[in-house]
């Protein structure tokens, strides 16, 4: 049974041209809206019945485009898109700026004690963990002692470093202490994606032509997409931890701070909030989700193999992950 509505829109693929920022960006700001984890389990279904029978060429009469692509997007928030299993709430890219604003916040007002700061590095470290199992690939999964060693690590490497800089700052401006968090989150980033992704650093990413033909595995393509996500994690965490503290140095020096101080960490975490809104999707938009390489830049083995089965190939496409 068919519609009114064309069975020709891709809904594999983003709605918006991703090879532009502006593009990328609308994309994302669609995938991270924190609305989505306030839809009920009625909906969600709903949502991937739509999209199941718009891939069987079924389409419910009177569905319109904008409803089919709002329940793609409904449906990319909350189903794996490997598995197709339900992933856990906390997990989804639409928690990232509820979660990430409450724990960046607490991270950024109790940083000062010892206690504190093994806390709530911690319970960042285990957030990330519960992220980068639930976002998993179905093609390279993740093992329980890869998912440990990762976790471990980046807790131990971000405890380390906010504890060392702890001890070096506490002679200069409290405004520089100020940016500990963020320093000992920039440095888990470092160690955790690398360790969460290390099978593909030492096997490869699958490489693609421009119409996804695979290629073969490529180490010097993993090395380029785990470098970016880096670059997006780090920046993406920036404008919360680095524009609250110069606010919050000033507000904490005024009257009404000093008579309410329990109204540091609710303003630190709503300030957080504000500028994750803007920067989680626009930092995942900096690089193209389809990224690439050229040829040239690939391993050797990999070059000749091109040479045989596509010799005027220039550049090779491999999905860099977020």
């Amino acid at each position: 049974m068919t519609g009114n509505l064309s069975l020709n829109i891709n809904i594999k693929e983003a709605r918006w041209d991703q090879s532009t920022f502006v593009g990328r960006a609308k994309h994302f700001f669609t995938v991270t809206d924190p609305r989505n984890i306030l839809l009920s389990n009625e909906q969600l279904e709903h949502a991937r019945q739509i999209v199941h029978d718009y891939r069987q060429g079924i389409v419910a009469p009177g569905l319109t485009e904008d409803e089919l692509w709002r329940a793609k997007y409904v449906y990319d928030s909350a189903f794996h898109p490997d598995t197709g299993e339900k992933m856990i709430l906390i997990g989804r890219m639409s928690a990232q700026v509820p979660m990430n604003m409450t724990i960046t916040g607490c991270m950024m007002t109790f940083y000062r004690t010892t206690p504190a700061v093994l806390f709530w590095q911690w319970i960042n470290q285990s957030f990330n963990a519960i992220v980068n199992y639930t976002n998993r690939s179905g093609d390279a999964p993740i093992t329980v002692s890869q998912l440990g060693t990762a976790y471990v690590s980046a807790t131990t490497g971000a405890v380390a470093t906010a504890l060392g800089l702890n001890a070096l700052t506490k002679r200069v401006s409290p405004l520089i202490g100020r940016f500990v968090p963020f320093a000992a989150v920039a440095a888990a980033n470092c160690i955790n994606i690398p360790l969460m992704r290390q099978r593909e650093l030492k096997y490869g990413i699958q490489s693609l032509t421009k119409t996804e033909n695979k290629i073969g595995e490529s180490p010097n393509a993993a090395k380029q997409a785990i470098t970016q996500v880096v670059i997006s994690r780090i920046l993406m965490a920036a404008p919360g931890m680095a524009i609250p503290p110069f606010i919050m140095n000033t507000l904490e020096k005024k009257a009404f701070l000093k008579r309410f101080p329990w109204m540091s960490a609710p303003i630190q975490v709503g300030l957080v909030g504000f500028c994750l809104v803007f920067a989680t999707p626009l930092c995942c938009a900096l690089f193209p989700q389809k990224s690439s390489m050229s040829v040239t830049r690939l391993e050797p083995e990999l070059q000749a193999q091109i040479k045989e089965i596509s010799p005027g190939l220039e550049r090779v496409y491999f999905n860099k992950g977020l």
